[in-house]
């Protein structure tokens, strides 16, 4: 059989291939060829301990080619995970802890979820900001209290998506020591031989990004592998990228064939596997003795590593309370932020865009909350997004907490995920609404996950101006209201601007998009009680009818103003109706059934006005000519001429109602 270490490897390979061949679905070609790689990063340089996999100071593993999920569950299993072999031989099922692809807060062990290529990839380099960040905020001389790696198994297909080379360029320039990557260089993909789609030269490409590349020959040489990550570990100046020609479907009759991808080996051919490896063809789901005794003998250190990390933790704690206290609440993810503190902030000023509003919030939230931390793509002036007392996160000083990210939108919003899944920070990344396009699969995938990733989208319509189509978001607003679980502000003024900071700050379970005017807004001080008693629930009666409402008009944004300004006609015809501003649906949506009809009574008419399609407000009007929208592309001309042309006006909505009358 060899080595231990062998004997461990084939296990890995053959847990993942009978998953594989038990659910008659998925990838068994990828575990055969890297199971070394995975061994090798868990065997000699993994620190966790599986009693508490959520253990801060552990480093962290990305399996960037999700689809390869099988291994990782194998790894884990043998790792002392508590995923038992019933789990592996539920792969694939419904209800499992052993999904398609690894699911960040289904299995334990997984510290994000992979699938989409190149996110993995990507979110590793939001770990390792996330670590060098905080062990330069909180590390003293005579304690190192945040000190681990970030390492990873990377694909061809995580090569060739542009979020991997943004964020490769990123990593480099930052130089992110501690983020150490295994590339499994197969040569194979869905389609073929990699030669027809993806003929660079790797290794020029990433030491042109700022890497160190190193080499191993075959995937078979474990020594080698482990001396590679050494290597990798003693560059302290450059993130390493180790290449590693390995082969599809290892050892199988299918092996360097596209056709050991993404189906099951058959039970033929994984019988000819094992019986070509020395293993007994006619069992599955076996584990060696010896390899369990492998295992369990890392156990005790495994604990002893978290205990003296606590130990640690305590003497800091004695020498430094003030920094553990701000630590272990940063850890905590609980948080409150005082709303009239972030309200009283406009007091006295009549008009400000919401941008500018979010602005000047992030100032006083730089303040209030510690581990708030992000940037923008280039687009830091005009978002409004740069905590000006908090200087730059750079290669030379990890210290600062704004982060210049460039014109890399979607690195960015994995960045923001990958210091999200990793803790002790609050990210936010920021650019203008029109390209949260770029970032939509990272929003999702924040989404997915449940994370706190804080997303700043400024320039928030047509009202934009002269820039034009290009420039002007449409649909972006509504689209973002699609993704489950994640949360949409566009809020009226700057009072409700503090109220979805406020949101954004506390809510732990899932993304908050902040969607801002550049043009100046009036601020609502008249309505200022029903903005600090309503705008935090996403939707309410913003100004009431005098009498009994005729009609309700929502609105959001910017357009609050012209609802407002619909209702003062209206009077004039005796036509009374309610306004109601809606910064988050989502919200407004997850308030009791009383509550929301309190808000929109039944049999009463509803309208809605937004600058951006008229889809999806029909769940609350119930029928499409009573919502005023925009159903095309922009225009290039003064914002205020563009809204204007598009029927953006008090007079419009106030003839929309009406005309149901």
């Amino acid at each position: 059989m060899g080595t231990i270490h062998e004997e461990c490897v084939q296990t890995l390979r053959f847990l993942a291939a009978d998953q594989v061949e038990k659910a008659n679905s998925g990838h068994p070609g990828f575990p055969l060829g890297t199971a070394p790689l995975m061994y090798t990063f868990w065997d000699k340089f993994m620190r966790y301990n599986p009693q508490d996999p959520k253990w801060f100071n552990r480093d962290r593993f990305i399996l960037s080619p999700g689809h390869g999920s099988a291994l990782l569950y194998a790894m884990l299993h043998l790792a002392g995970y508590g995923l038992s072999l019933d789990e592996l031989k539920q792969f694939r099922q419904w209800g499992s802890r052993t999904p398609g692809h690894p699911e960040y807060g289904v299995t334990p062990g997984v510290d994000v979820s992979t699938g989409p290529l190149g996110h993995g990839f990507a979110m590793g380099v939001g770990f390792a900001i996330a670590e060098t960040m905080l062990a330069a905020k909180y590390n003293k001389p005579e304690f190192t209290v945040i000190d681990h790696y970030t390492y990873g198994i990377v694909s061809d297909g995580d090569l060739m998506e542009g979020v991997a080379s943004e964020a490769a360029s990123l990593a480099g320039t930052l130089g992110l020591g501690k983020l150490i990557y295994m590339y499994d260089d197969n040569k194979i993909t869905i389609e073929g031989n990699t030669d027809i789609a993806f003929t660079e030269d790797v290794e020029t490409r990433f030491k042109a990004y700022g890497w160190q590349v190193l080499r191993v020959e075959s995937s078979e040489d474990l020594e080698g592998l482990e001396a590679a990550v050494k290597d990798a570990q003693a560059d302290t100046e450059h993130p390493s990228l180790i290449i590693v020609r390995t082969h599809i479907g290892f050892g199988s009759p299918k092996q360097d064939s596209p056709s050991a991808h993404g189906e099951p080996l058959g039970t033929e051919a994984l019988k000819a596997t094992k019986e070509k490896a020395g293993w007994d063809p006619e069992q599955c789901f076996v584990v060696p003795e010896e390899v369990k005794a492998h295992f369990a003998e890392k156990l005790p250190a495994c604990a002893k590593a978290e205990e003296a990390w606590n130990d640690l933790l305590k003497e800091y704690g004695k020498a430094y309370p003030e920094l553990v206290a701000e630590l272990l609440a940063s850890l905590s993810g609980k948080r409150t932020v005082d709303l009239a503190v972030l309200e009283g902030l406009f007091e006295g000023k009549n008009s400000v865009a919401t941008r500018a509003a979010s602005g000047d919030i992030l100032q006083k939230l730089a303040e209030l909350v510690p581990e708030l931390a992000g940037g923008s793509a280039d687009l830091g002036p005009s978002n409004k997004t740069v905590m000006k007392a908090c200087g730059y996160y750079g290669k030379e000083d990890r210290s600062g907490r704004n982060i210049h990210f460039g014109v890399r939108e979607h690195a960015m919003g994995c960045v923001v995920n990958g210091m999200a899944a990793h803790g002790g920070v609050v990210p936010f990344g920021a650019t203008f609404l029109v390209f949260s396009d770029f970032m939509r699969p990272t929003i999702r995938m924040a989404a997915l996950m449940g994370l706190q990733s804080v997303f700043v989208f400024t320039h928030d319509s047509v009202a934009v101006g002269e820039d034009g189509p290009t420039h002007q978001p449409i649909e972006q607003v509504m689209s973002l209201r699609l993704i489950p679980n994640s949360t949409v502000f566009r809020p009226a003024d700057a009072l409700e601007t503090a109220a979805a900071w406020k949101y954004a700050i506390e809510h732990k379970n899932g993304p908050v998009s902040l969607c801002l005017s550049r043009q100046n807004l009036p601020v609502l001080h008249e309505c200022a009680a029903a903005i600090h008693e309503g705008a935090l629930k996403g939707g309410y009666v913003l100004s009431p009818a005098k009498d009994m409402a005729k009609a309700v008009v929502i609105a959001t944004g910017s357009e609050v103003k012209i609802a407002l300004e619909a209702q003062k006609m209206l009077a004039e015809d005796g036509i009374d109706i309610s306004v109601v501003s809606m910064p988050s649906m989502e919200v407004f949506e997850q308030q009791s059934e009383a509550y929301k009809e309190s808000v929109l009574p039944k049999f009463v008419p509803v309208f809605a006005v937004e600058a951006g399609v008229t889809a999806g407000w029909t769940r609350y009007t119930g029928r499409a000519d009573r919502v005023l929208g925009i159903d095309a592309f922009g225009a290039s001309a003064p914002g205020g001429v563009v809204m204007e042309r598009y029927g953006l006006t008090g007079k419009n909505v106030a003839a929309m109602v009406k005309a149901a009358f």
